[in-house]
């Protein structure tokens, strides 16, 4: 019998990095799609890093970084009363950081994709940027949202070095259904991880479904 603690707290995780991700990411990305300066160009990079370094690298200086041993983590402590190492809100911090790409890049490609025409439009209504981003431009740019909710959603639910470096593996605290299935095959109970195994795979094929079909249905939408 498979504990369900470690399922309930990765659906928890990915839900909430999810949510979070999009309110920053939308106002990031749609800067990024405008701007043409050369601090854009330092403000993507810094957004794709986590597409290219080893989620160990992230963790381990998140670690430092959160660990009362150090500045920041011991100023937290101090002053806020406020542990973020082997904690949820820890996790919740790295994985947001670690799915940061993974949202902002599909808004901003949906963004990049829009007619000039559009903005200008909404300005000459009288329009402000904040009205015109929320009622115009997202409603244009559904399946780019979709796409970035869904791979950010996922991506959470298969994360595996930063959450164990940042979070340990703490039973119903801290343990993701990724680490369960690491414990899990460590000790040789192949089943156990299997059923894990199992459930993240139909999971994430579900999630994928999802996209793909609403994808196609907007395509023909537009082509009809």
């Amino acid at each position: 019998m498979i504990a369900l603690a470690p399922l309930w707290l990765t659906l928890k995780l990915a839900l909430s990095t999810t949510l979070i991700l999009f309110i920053i990411a939308v106002p990031i990305a749609n800067w990024l799609s405008g701007d043409k300066g050369f601090f854009k160009i330092i403000v993507q990079a810094i957004v794709s890093m986590p597409l290219v370094l080893p989620p160990t690298v992230i963790g381990f200086y998140l670690l430092i970084a959160f660990s009362p041993a150090y500045f920041f983590g011991h100023w937290l402590e101090e002053r806020l009363d406020v542990r973020l190492v082997f904690s949820f809100s820890g996790l919740l911090i790295a994985s947001v950081i670690y799915s940061f790409p993974f949202m902002v890049h599909p808004i901003q490609s949906g963004l990049s994709s829009l007619s000039p025409s559009l903005k200008e439009a909404a300005f000459s209504l009288g329009k402000t940027r904040w009205q015109t981003l929320i009622q115009v431009l997202l409603p244009n740019i559904k399946p780019s949202l979709l796409t970035g909710i869904v791979l950010t959603f996922a991506h959470t639910v298969g994360e595996f070095g930063v959450v164990l470096m940042i979070g340990g593996n703490m039973p119903g605290k801290t343990r993701t259904a990724s680490i369960a299935i690491y414990d899990e095959v460590e000790a040789f109970h192949y089943y156990n991880a299997n059923v894990y195994a199992g459930i993240l795979l139909a999971l994430s094929f579900v999630i994928l479904l999802v996209l793909y079909s609403f994808n196609r249905k907007m395509q023909q939408t537009k082509f009809y």
